[in-house]
C-alpha cells in the first residue's frame, strides 16, 4: 500500500512538471543542450531590437549563437535572457526566432549560421516576461561599436513554449539560433538587448552587420574576449512526462 501511494504521489509531482502553466525555467531544470547558457549578470546586453522599424525592411539587429543539440526531439520551448537600455523598457510587439545549419568556418575563420531550418514569428499572448535578476551590466551596439558601462542593473527571462510546428533537432548536430525584436518605439530610449552569458560553446556568438552584409563574431568591446549568448533549449513538457511515467514503470517492477 506504501508503494502505491509512492507511485501515485511521485506521478502527481510529474504531471505538474510537465503541465504547461509553468512557463519559466530556473536552474535545475531539464534541457536538451549541451548546457544551459546561463546570463552573466555583469556582462553585456547586445542590441536585438529595432524600433519602429518601417514594414518591408530588413532588420539591423539580429544576434545568434549555436547550441549542440543532447537528445532528438522538438525545439517547442526556447527561453532566453534579456534587458533594457538604462531600465528603459518599452512594449515587445514581435519575437522572431529562426534556427539555422551550422558553417563550422566561415569565409572569416569563425563558425557561422548556415542554411534557414526554420522560422517564427511571437506577437503578444505567445511570450512571457520574468524579472530575473539585477547585476551592473553594459550596453553594446556592435555594428557601429557603441558601448556604454555601467548602463543598466535589471534583467529578465523571456519564455516562449508550445511553439506550433516546431523545429526538430537530432542529437549530435549542432544548429544556430538567431533572434530579432520589434518594439512599439513607444519610448525614444527602450532599446532591448540579449544577455551575453557566462557560458562558453565553441567559437564566439555572432551578428548580422548590415553594412558588410555578413556576420561577424560578437567579441567583448573592452577586452577583446569572446561572447557567447545566454539561453536555454529545454524538453517540450510531454517529453517530460513520458520520461517521468518510464521511471515509474520501472521503479514499479522493482518493487514487485
Amino acid at each position: 500500500m506504501r508503494t502505491i501511494c509512492l507511485l501515485m504521489a511521485v506521478a502527481g509531482a510529474l504531471l505538474c512538471l510537465s503541465s504547461p502553466a509553468g512557463a519559466d525555467w530556473d536552474v535545475g531544470d531539464p534541457h536538451k543542450m549541451h548546457e544551459p547558457q546561463l546570463p552573466d549578470p555583469e556582462g553585456w546586453d547586445v542590441r536585438i531590437s529595432n524600433a519602429r522599424r518601417l514594414p518591408g525592411e530588413d532588420p539591423q539587429w539580429i544576434v545568434a549563437d549555436d547550441w549542440q543539440c543532447i537528445r532528438t526531439g522538438e525545439v517547442s520551448d526556447v527561453h532566453l535572457w534579456v534587458s533594457w537600455r538604462q531600465n528603459v523598457q518599452d512594449q515587445i510587439v514581435n519575437i522572431h526566432l529562426s534556427i539555422h545549419s551550422d558553417i563550422p568556418m566561415g569565409p572569416n575563420g569563425w563558425s557561422i549560421p548556415g542554411q534557414l531550418l526554420w522560422e517564427r514569428d511571437f506577437g503578444p499572448g505567445e511570450f512571457a516576461v520574468r524579472d530575473d535578476g539585477t547585476g551592473d551590466q553594459g550596453w553594446f551596439d556592435p555594428p557601429f561599436d557603441d558601448w556604454w558601462r555601467p548602463d543598466h542593473d535589471l534583467y529578465q527571462q523571456i519564455n516562449i513554449v508550445d511553439i506550433p510546428d516546431p523545429f526538430v533537432q537530432h542529437a549530435g548536430e549542432v544548429f544556430w539560433l538567431d533572434v530579432s525584436v520589434d518594439l512599439a518605439g513607444e519610448s525614444e530610449t527602450g532599446k532591448l538587448g540579449w544577455k551575453t552569458s557566462r557560458n562558453h560553446f565553441r567559437d564566439d556568438a555572432v551578428y548580422w552587420d548590415p553594412i558588410s552584409l555578413d556576420w561577424v563574431e560578437l567579441l567583448d568591446p573592452e577586452t577583446g574576449a569572446s561572447l557567447d549568448m545566454a539561453f536555454v533549449i529545454t524538453p517540450e513538457p510531454a517529453s517530460v512526462g513520458l520520461l517521468g511515467l518510464g521511471a515509474l514503470g520501472l521503479l514499479k517492477r522493482r518493487r514487485r
